[in-house]
Formats: C-alpha cells, sequence, structure tokens
C-alpha cells in the first residue's frame, strides 16, 4: 500500500470515528433505562449492566481519531498547524481511550438509586476520566485555533468555522455547570462541535490527498 494510500485511510478513520461516538452515545442515550440526555453526562452511559457499550464506544474512537491524527499530520506536510494541530487532535483520542478505561463515578441520579447532583469527592479513576476528558473539550478549542492559522494564511472560510466552533465548545462547556436542567444537552452540543469539527477537518485533508488533489 502506499504512502498516499495510508494516509487517507487513516483519514478515514478520523472521519468514522468521530461519527461513531456520536450515533452510539445519541441513541444509547434515548434508549437506556433510567438515564435523561437532557440531564445526564455522556460519560455515565459506561455505568451500569450495559455500560460496556459506551466504553467500547470511547474505544474504538478514540484509537480512529489517534490514527485520523497520524494520517492529518502526513497530509498537512508543513508550515501553520501542521506540528501542533494533529498532535492536539491525536492527544484529544488519547483522551477518549483513556476516558473508557478509567469511568466516572455514579453521579446526577445515575445508576438508578445514585444521588442527585455531583460527587463531593472523587475516586482516583474517576480524576483520570476528568483529566482525559480535559484533552477533549480544552485541546480540541485549542486545536482549532492552532488549525485556524493555517486557514487564514489560505483565505479560506475554514478559519471561521474553527473559530466559532472553538467559542462555541467552550461556551456549551462552560453553561452545562451551570444550566443544570440541560447539562446532558449543553455537553452534546460541546460534543458535536468538537467531533463534528474534527471529522470535517479530516474530510477536507483526505479530499486534498485523493488522486486528484483538489481541496473539499
Amino acid at each position: 500500500m502506499s504512502e498516499r494510500s495510508t494516509t487517507r485511510w487513516l483519514l478515514a478513520g478520523g472521519i468514522i470515528g468521530p461519527v461513531i461516538f456520536v450515533v452510539v452515545f445519541l441513541v444509547e442515550g434515548a434508549t437506556r433505562s433510567g438515564y435523561d440526555p437532557m440531564r445526564q453526562f455522556v460519560s455515565l452511559l459506561s455505568l451500569g449492566e450495559q455500560g460496556w457499550q459506551q466504553v467500547a464506544n470511547f474505544l474504538v474512537s478514540g484509537t480512529l481519531v489517534i490514527g485520523g491524527a497520524a494520517g492529518l499530520r502526513k497530509a498537512m506536510g508543513s508550515g501553520p498547524g501542521a506540528l501542533w494541530g494533529p498532535i492536539l487532535i491525536g492527544l484529544a483520542g488519547v483522551g477518549l481511550v483513556l476516558a473508557g478505561v478509567f469511568t466516572t463515578d455514579p453521579a446526577q441520579g445515575y445508576p438508578p438509586g445514585t444521588a442527585a447532583g455531583l460527587p463531593t469527592s472523587y475516586t482516583l479513576h474517576a480524576q483520570i476520566h476528568q483529566l482525559a476528558s480535559s484533552l477533549v473539550f480544552l485541546g480540541l478549542p485549542i486545536a482549532m485555533f492552532v488549525m485556524a492559522r493555517r486557514f487564514v494564511g489560505e483565505g479560506s472560510r475554514w478559519a471561521l468555522y474553527s473559530w466559532v466552533s472553538a467559542v462555541g465548545v467552550v461556551v456549551f462547556l462552560f453553561t452545562a455547570f451551570v444550566f443544570t436542567d440541560v447539562t446532558g444537552l449543553l455537553q452534546r452540543m460541546a460534543i458535536l462541535l468538537a467531533l463534528g469539527w474534527v471529522a470535517q477537518v479530516m474530510r477536507r485533508f483526505r479530499a486534498e490527498a485523493g488522486p486528484s488533489g483538489s481541496g473539499a
């Protein structure tokens, strides 16, 4: 397999990983008994008898994003964002994997019977889970700003898309801790913006790595 083909396959995984992650947590959240996707965090789906499904979602999606970041590094070559953009996206993939390995603690009334609200103290594995989550929710907005520098140089609308997405992720994440009646919804909006941007960037550079060499 040629280097170009390898790069395109890695970038395809970088597209598929975010899509899988979003589809799985949306379906799980809508169908899981005792779970309220409007109020409860996505990570809570890793708990309970069906928790293995979300754990697998973290592991598979994160691995695909890591591979996609490797493909992105190859596709971007040199120039602004060519190093740190893929690195930050790859670290977000690592964060997803670690979030699957180290599950969060019960909270917000889930699993059923758990007290409402957030815990007053956290176990070690939940603390690692939170650190892993920061690689996603903080790392990706930074990656968006880093990549925007490249897009500005191209005179591309992708710069505006990256800036708006970065601000949106931060705003949705912050408000998720303020408006507790819709915490789950706001967190999901942050995830959709963040991983949607990852998938779109992978798609763009995969198109550029194609036989025609044309951008998306």
